[in-house]
């Protein structure tokens, strides 16, 4: 992983799942991280655990709700080590439920964490890249959003909401900037947890223990991103179970 080797790159969601092993995966290739995520403790653990082993991380409590957080984590990343070079914008919640349960809050928290914490991590580290003139934006989607299904809906939206920004980022980035989203399929991780509905969170569950991967196999696809060549921009990885349909 020469490409990664003394990067400077963010990671949102990190406290746990495809955050975390992205993390640690990163950091065997020496890279820099500052990790950002609601649990400070978790993030602290990650952190020492990384540091422990030779790495170099640091971390900040954010609420990827909040533009001000975002700001601060770019901010911090330049204080620490002078420039940013990999935001990955992985923080998600995929609160699943029916149409007819009418879970209002339920949507309007997967877009204000979903779509609006991609928004402002953008224009958080956009004016850096640029003034480096150069930087990488890793978007976490979903392939959720690749085939609707019935309960999921709203949660693919929001994912096919930053696929299209995502998109249109890139087209306007020009040969500085480059952009790539991951689109994971069932990840050994707590989103089944986040269901609403006990029914659908049971078939979550059940459906996890039967052919989920481990959420490494994430993180070596963004890892595989990041390494290569400042010409060579991957944009769009699919990684699922061979399981899965």
């Amino acid at each position: 992983m020469s490409g990664i080797k003394g990067k400077v790159i963010a990671i949102t969601g990190a406290s746990s799942g495809i955050g975390e092993a992205t993390a640690l995966r990163l950091a065997e290739g020496g890279a820099k991280l500052v990790l950002a995520a609601r649990r400070s403790d978790r993030l602290e653990a990650l952190a020492s655990r990384i540091n422990e082993a030779g790495g170099e991380a640091s971390f900040l409590a954010t609420d990827v709700r909040r533009h001000e957080d975002l700001s601060s984590l770019v901010a911090l990343a330049r204080e620490l080590y002078g420039r940013l070079d990999v935001l990955v914008s992985n923080a998600g919640v995929g609160l699943v439920s029916r149409f007819d349960d009418l879970r209002v809050e339920d949507w309007d928290t997967m877009i204000d964490v979903n779509v609006k914490g991609v928004l402002y991590g953008i224009a958080a580290a956009l004016p850096v890249f640029r003034e480096q003139g150069a930087g990488q934006f890793v978007h976490t989607l979903s392939v959720a959003g690749l085939s609707i299904t019935p309960n999921l809906a709203v949660y693919a939206g929001t994912k096919n909401a930053v696929r299209a920004i995502s998109e249109g980022l890139r087209q306007e980035a020009g040969d500085s900037v480059r952009v790539t989203t991951v689109s994971p399929g069932f990840i050994s991780t707590d989103f089944a947890e986040a269901a609403t509905d006990p029914e659908l969170r049971a078939q979550l569950l059940a459906r996890r223990e039967e052919i989920a991967i481990a959420p490494d196999a994430i993180a070596r696809a963004i890892a595989f991103a990041i390494e290569q060549p400042a010409d060579v921009d991957v944009n769009d990885i699919v990684v699922r179970p061979t399981a899965q349909a």
